[in-house]
Formats: C-alpha cells, sequence, structure tokens
C-alpha cells in the first residue's frame, strides 16, 4: 500500500464499532420498553381478572351481610395475588374495587356484580 492510501483509511478504523454498539444499545433499549409494555398491560388484564371474581364471589355472599361478602371477596383477590381496595354491598349487588401491583405500577379496577335488573 502507499503512503496515500494509509493515511485515507486511517480516519476510518473502528468506525463500524461504534455504529455496532449504538445500534445495538438502542435496540436493546426498545427490547426492554416494549418488554415493560407487555408487562403492564398483563398487570391490568389480572387485575380485571380479579376484580370480576372477586366481584362474583362478594355477590354470591351478599345475602349474608358486606362483612362476609367482603372476605370473600378478599379471599379470592388475593388467591390471585390481588388487594381488595374497596368492597360495598348493597342489597344483591357487589361493587368490589381490586388493586395488583407491579414495581411503580399498581393499577386499581372496579368490578360490580349480582343479579340482573328486571326488564320494564
Amino acid at each position: 500500500m502507499t503512503g496515500e492510501s494509509r493515511s485515507r483509511c486511517a480516519g476510518d478504523q473502528g468506525f463500524a464499532t461504534v455504529w455496532g454498539v449504538m445500534v445495538t444499545t438502542a435496540l436493546g433499549a426498545v427490547f426492554a420498553v416494549v418488554l415493560t409494555m407487555g408487562q403492564v398491560v398483563v398487570t391490568r388484564h389480572r387485575a380485571g381478572g380479579a376484580a370480576d371474581l372477586a366481584a362474583l364471589a362478594a355477590a354470591d355472599r351478599a345475602l349474608r351481610g358486606q362483612v362476609d361478602a367482603c372476605a370473600a371477596a378478599g379471599r379470592v383477590a388475593s388467591a390471585q395475588g390481588a388487594l381488595v381496595v374497596r368492597c360495598a354491598v348493597d342489597g344483591e349487588i357487589a361493587d368490589v374495587t381490586v388493586g395488583v401491583g407491579f414495581g411503580p405500577y399498581a393499577p386499581e379496577v372496579r368490578a360490580r356484580a349480582g343479579p340482573p335488573s328486571a326488564v320494564p
């Protein structure tokens, strides 16, 4: 190689490595964000399912009183890995709010259950 061709290539050494590291870092960051968003969606759905099941359990025991109904809702929610935040029973209608934690994200989902209202 001549001195001229060596000096032209000397400034490009390591350039592909820098770009490779930058692209790998960017792809890793995007992958981490996508995984986190997926976990957030799964946590939200888990909270919704736990709220529905807890409300059904509370509605099943609604005629035995609010204490018994909310205790049943708490047992069902804890079996789902959730916590009952609020529980109210009005007649045969149970209104339950359940929370599930995932790091700093802690969704709370409200569900109501009971017999259908009469059609006029």
